[in-house]
């Protein structure tokens, strides 16, 4: 079993950067698929980003392409979310999320065992 915390959220300007984090605990963090995942008010849960068991491979939903980035530190068993050049349609809340499917990449929050409480991100214009 693991626990995720996340933390980093909070109210930015269009344009502006933010470091989410999402902190595990456990001693098996780095046999977990980690990723990150949106919810807007009355929207379905999105995925933005994941990454594999190493760190060595990663996947970004197509509206966050070349704006975030996801990594890593399993010494620390640390999950970020780098977002940069932020966007108004990019507020929701974000969650992290552990997969027990330790091969190739997860997409569908259905493929996650553990979830965070999720961290708000809201992005003014």
């Amino acid at each position: 079993q693991v626990q995720l915390v996340e933390s980093g959220g909070g109210l930015v300007q269009a344009g502006d950067s933010l470091r989410l984090s999402c902190a595990a605990s456990g001693r098996t963090f780095n046999t977990y698929t980690m990723g990150w995942f949106r919810q807007a008010p009355g929207k379905e849960r999105d995925f933005v980003a994941t990454i594999n068991y190493s760190g060595a491979s990663t996947k970004y939903g197509e509206p966050v392409k070349g704006r975030f980035t996801i990594s890593r530190d399993n010494a620390k068993s640390t999950m970020y979310l780098q977002m940069n050049s932020l966007r108004p349609e990019d507020t929701a809340i974000y969650y992290c999320a552990a997969s027990s499917i330790s091969i190739g990449l997860r997409v569908r929050p259905n493929e996650y065992n553990y979830w965070g409480q999720g961290t708000q991100v809201t992005v003014s214009s």
